[in-house]
């Protein structure tokens, strides 16, 4: 463990005054200011932190957290698993393959159109099932057409097990950075928890094998995310790059132990009306070393409307965007993964207003 870990995590009585250092670019904040054994509360104290939790969605769209409450037991029995999972045979592995009606599950990057991914990969979702199409009463199945379940491995048989532990864990730190967030706007502190009573918050888990070619391949292509909030964990091996937006220079983001990288989504840039923006950002491949990380995606409810909020908008600052419908746009860009097409993926400035 290098001297910035041993400061942060296991002597914070030697912390510097400010929460933020800058490492690699992007900010490192320290959440230990925050209780979160007490769910329904923030501390008055937290006033700086907000400040640059604030800040660091605005400049960077992307910050580290450290001294976030998700146990590191937790943390790295999900990763042990992940690690087992991916070293099991492919024949194995395909046994909970994704495909067109069911989202989750495995897959590798030359199933896919995007061939210079280099990785394969494992999805499931926080709830369970999600309805297709939703609806908006707890019982009523007289429009779902299809559900999307689980699929769970056999093998290793810890597998299900870690994941929903690690699940339950990094699902509380999501919600209390979106309430710092929210305050952050000026909002009320659970103002967008509504959004999340049937969420499709979904955690990936991601194998990057050594490439021989690194030059001729990406770990995974410049992309912005589509959610609301990514919450996360990488190895020591490193490789995810931010573009910053200054300057448009990709920043290397260094790993640090037991931290969690956040970065903002689009539906909190147009629920923001783009005080926060979402940022691109790419995992360059390694030659010699497995990369292993654990994205968790913070997504709402399939029926929602995502609209700039009306407490961020009046006649000085007019709406940016009209309504985006999560589940259309989800299932508009899922789709690109199981057809290729010559048009464009449909990004949120396809839903820009006039101005």
């Amino acid at each position: 463990m290098g001297e910035v870990d041993q400061v942060f995590v296991q002597a914070p009585e030697h912390r510097p005054k400010s929460s933020v250092i800058v490492a690699e670019g992007i900010p490192l904040i320290d959440l230990s200011p925050i209780n979160y054994q007490e769910e329904n509360t923030i501390p008055d104290s937290t006033e700086g932190l907000v400040k640059e939790i604030g800040r660091a969605c605005k400049v960077w769209g992307f910050f580290q957290v450290i001294n976030h409450k998700v146990p590191l037991d937790k943390l790295q029995r999900i990763q042990e698993a992940a690690r087992k999972f991916f070293a099991l045979g492919l024949e194995e592995k395909l046994k909970v393959r994704r495909d067109s009606v069911n989202v989750l599950g495995y897959f590798e990057a030359e199933h896919t159109k995007n061939v210079r991914d280099w990785k394969e990969i494992y999805d499931f979702n926080v709830q369970q099932p999600t309805f297709v199409p939703p609806s908006l009463e707890e019982d009523d199945e007289q429009n779902v057409q299809f559900k999307w379940d689980n699929r769970w491995p056999q093998n290793p048989p810890e597998f299900r097990e870690a994941c929903q532990e690690y699940a339950g864990e990094v699902e509380k730190l999501a919600y209390k950075l979106m309430e710092l967030i929210a305050l952050s706007l000026g909002l009320e502190p659970k103002r967008f928890r509504s959004f999340f009573k049937h969420n499709t918050s979904n955690i990936r888990l991601n194998h990057y094998p050594p490439c021989p070619y690194p030059h001729l391949a990406l770990g995974l292509g410049r992309h912005k995310d589509t959610g609301v909030l990514t919450v996360l964990a990488q190895d020591d091996v490193g490789g995810l790059e931010v573009r910053r937006k200054s300057d448009g220079e990709w920043i290397r983001v260094k790993p640090i132990f037991n931290s969690f990288i956040i970065n903002v989504g689009d539906m909190i840039q147009v629920w923001s009306n783009d005080a926060y923006e979402s940022v691109e950002h790419r995992v360059m491949v390694n030659s010699e070393k497995d990369r292993f990380s654990i994205p968790f995606f913070l997504k709402p409810a399939l029926y929602t409307d995502v609209k700039p909020l009306e407490e961020l908008t009046d006649d000085k600052h007019p709406p940016i965007y009209r309504a985006i419908n999560w589940g259309q746009f989800r299932t508009a860009r899922m789709r690109s993964n199981f057809a290729k097409s010559n048009v464009e993926n449909i990004q949120i400035y396809h839903f820009k207003l006039p101005q």
